[in-house]
């Protein structure tokens, strides 16, 4: 039925552009001076008008037929088993295995019964949003047409339209981080209720694994992030080693070197990299990169474990590459080419005018490029699964096994979880930790570029 309903709802809109523009069109075929607006904009007036009641319809409707929906079906069994979420998705996923004919065991009469209002309801609800929203339709495009007339604004209605539809995204957008930050803060309020924040915040021990029953034992339950933060920052800065220096020569190349043909042959191919899967790079990063350094650093006398920090780092500033390069290449073609002109004028060579007149005025958005790229690195998560391991070791030797907010949040939500349990709710409180880290990384690229624009504006 809903596919039904949009496709009326495309006619309606198709025909309310039609209509109105041909309006419009006869009206300036009669008397040109007197229309204010040009036809198109009375036909996206009409099928705008027409569009905003039905898809309203639709989007409310949905929802409380739904709920009405769930509800008669409910009605047939006992308000226990209603008043149970538990109990009331296993009848509700029953009633619907045996409406759709694929209910394979004996069915009860209470199911039976259930499984008939269920799909009366749903007729119900489905011939009731299509009558209101064609009724709706209909209406809309008979008031609309009959706004139609010479000095009738369409421009600054649709445009009114056009400014509300903007603001609405905007509105999602805002209204969805609101929504992230505080769903995932009151499940770390309820984290640090069971957990000191003081211990979750300068622990040095990190072992979520708790008991299922006060008479088991094995399992520490320690949930100091310390040796997180460590293994976050040391595969971060390892990452950034990378990605940071060849990014950036690699733009500084692209931008001021390269010929046009040369350029258009290596952007692209550099940029092949962002388009890699992360997985794809992990199984590089652990069956080619790790074996390499474990063999290289055997050679020198050192000891590397199988899944170490510096392989997961250089991978993953591979991936980081991109990033920077592009950024920072569209950043320095960005710099007026009168810097440049002046520099060389007073004498100075290529190098020197990319040194101390290029670089200098795009260093605000070289500064966001690496910001960026330090998001992306401390975000990643099957590269340091599958290179760096999942032991939460505090070192900063590179040569060790470490892991990251990112792989601990993954691997606490893996499976079957009790959302009371501390062991759950710490992801919980490291999601809201690692916001706060992305947060001020954002803020400090801010006020870099707030600093530096100034200068060159």
């Amino acid at each position: 039925m809903t596919s039904i309903y949009l496709l009326i709802l495309l006619l309606l809109v198709a025909s309310g552009f039609i209509l109105g523009r041909r309006r419009a069109s006869a009206l300036v075929a009669h008397n040109r001076a007197s229309v204010h607006s040009l036809p198109t904009y009375h036909g996206l007036f009409l099928a705008a008008a027409v569009f905003v009641p039905m898809i309203l319809i639709i989007a409310i409707g949905i929802p409380l037929g739904s709920h009405y929906v769930k509800s008669a079906a409910l009605s047939a069994f006992d308000p226990a088993i209603a008043a149970d979420p538990l109990k009331a998705s296993a009848a509700l996923r029953d009633m619907q295995l045996y409406a759709s004919g694929l209910y394979t065991g004996e069915a009860s009469d209470q199911l039976r019964a259930g499984a008939q209002a269920m799909i009366s309801a749903r007729a119900l609800v489905g011939w009731g949003l299509l009558i209101l929203g064609c009724l709706a339709g209909a209406i809309a495009l008979f008031y609309g047409y009959r706004l139609i007339a010479p000095k009738f604004r369409a421009r600054n209605a649709f445009e009114r339209f056009t400014s509300a539809v903007l603001l609405l995204c905007s509105a999602v957008a805002v209204v969805t981080t609101v929504g992230i930050v505080f769903s995932v803060a009151f499940e770390t309020f309820q984290f640090f209720q069971k957990v000191s924040p003081i211990d979750f915040l300068f622990g040095l021990q990190w072992s979520p694994q708790t008991a299922i029953r006060a008479d088991q034992v094995g399992s520490s339950g320690a949930f100091g992030i310390v040796p997180l933060v460590t293994g976050t920052l040391l595969i971060t800065v390892i990452a950034m080693l990378v990605a940071g220096p060849i990014g950036l020569f690699a733009a500084i190349y692209m931008a001021e070197y390269a010929s046009p043909r040369v350029r258009a042959f290596a952007k692209p191919i550099l940029e092949i990299l962002a388009g890699v899967p992360t997985v794809v790079l992990g199984f590089f990063a652990a069956l080619s990169v790790a074996p390499f350094i474990r063999g290289w650093g055997e050679s020198m006398g050192l000891n590397v474990a199988s899944e170490s920090a510096l392989a997961a780092g250089i991978v993953m500033g591979m991936m980081i590459i991109p990033f920077v390069s592009s950024l920072s290449d569209d950043v320095i073609n960005a710099v007026p080419q009168s810097l440049r002109d002046g520099s060389y004028a007073m004498g100075a060579t290529k190098s020197e005018t990319v040194k101390k007149v290029v670089l200098p005025a795009a260093l605000p958005g070289i500064v966001s490029a690496f910001m960026l790229g330090i998001s992306r690195a401390v975000g990643e998560t099957m590269i340091v699964v599958m290179a760096a391991g999942l032991a939460a070791n505090l070192t900063f030797n590179p040569f060790e096994a470490v892991t990251t907010f990112t792989v601990q949040i993954k691997t606490i939500l893996v499976g079957d979880q009790e959302f009371d349990s501390a062991k759950t709710l710490s992801a919980f409180a490291l999601g809201f930790v690692l916001f706060f880290f992305t947060l001020a990384l954002n803020f400090i690229a801010l006020r870099v570029v707030q600093r530096y624009r100034e200068q060159y504006d």
